[in-house]
């Protein structure tokens, strides 16, 4: 299996945005997906890095998408959406409002906020020019099975989120804003306070979710380490890693090892949890009664 870097979900400033592209040119990953995924207002921090980013990738011979954004709901996201397909680099779907604006006999790639979860979905969406799709974080592995399978029938590769909080749902309301007691258009971008994300409690002081602007996210970070030889024998072409903000070209190279057979499992979510404090990882979608469940010890 390939290892694909999945969208930052984050926002973070521009400098650290770029570091991370210039670290995964020499980090062992085939794909580079990048852009903002989440909230618009956050682009034009980082956007004249871009075209440098996606240079740098393709030097180092990296394979490198755009993301669109998840949610669109204004004219000039419209008009932002439009104009990722005039940048010369692959494109991912991750709302299908995107489609519209598609130019004809153009292939994409679908991100895993796109509801595949059937055959019947992934056949309309490979006949009109989708190749490689990343499928929802929260299908169990049978499901996966069924599509893989599917996929290959239709030479359409398929992706598994491998590795990052799972993002859940996205809001017309920003919670950073009215944790702040602003307003979504007078944010002051309090999310880049939280480059992870902020972690949400339950009355119990139980962690339940993250939040990230306008997304809420799983507080655990799941992990497929348990899960890579039965995705493999599924068929599943790639694992995805979301980025985070400490030492995530390190992750990359323990997920190298774990798919070479280097690590085992165990091993593995040993070092990973050392990468993060106080970090959680499951793997209950994949293979548990709850989402939040985790294989390992």
């Amino acid at each position: 299996m390939e290892l694909t870097v999945g969208p930052n979900q984050f926002f973070w400033k521009s400098d650290q945005w770029a570091a991370l592209y210039n670290d995964l040119a020499d980090a062992p990953v085939d794909r580079v997906v990048l852009g903002e995924v989440v909230c618009s207002k956050r682009l034009p921090f980082y956007q004249d890095r871009i075209p440098e980013a996606i240079s740098t990738l393709l030097a180092a011979g990296k394979q490198v998408s755009l993301t669109s954004l998840a949610l669109v709901t204004l004219k000039r996201e419209r008009k932002l959406t439009e104009q990722l397909f005039e940048m010369g680099v692959g494109i991912e779907v991750n709302d299908l409002t995107a489609l519209a604006y598609l130019p004809q006999d153009t292939a994409f790639s679908v991100g895993p906020l796109v509801n595949v979860y059937n055959e019947s979905t992934l056949k309309w969406l490979a006949a009109h020019g989708a190749t490689r799709i990343c499928l929802p974080p929260e299908l169990p592995l049978k499901s996966i099975q069924v599509l893989a399978a599917a996929a290959k029938d239709l030479d359409v590769a398929i992706e598994v989120w491998g590795y990052g909080r799972i993002p859940l749902a996205m809001s017309g309301r920003c919670y950073h804003a009215r944790l702040h007691n602003r307003t979504k258009d007078n944010c002051q971008f309090a999310c880049d306070q939280d480059p992870d994300g902020l972690e949400v409690h339950t009355l119990e002081d139980q962690p339940f979710l993250a939040m990230n602007g306008v997304q809420t996210l799983s507080d655990s970070y799941a992990c497929a380490t348990h899960q890579v030889k039965a995705l493999t024998t599924a068929g599943v072409s790639a694992l995805r890693l979301s980025p985070q903000s400490e030492d995530f070209t390190r992750l990359c190279h323990l997920f190298h090892q774990r798919m070479g057979g280097a690590l085992d499992a165990d091993t593995f979510a040993a070092n990973a949890r050392d990468l993060g404090t106080g970090m959680r990882l499951s793997d209950g979608f994949l293979s548990g009664a709850r989402g939040a469940d985790w294989s390992g010890s």
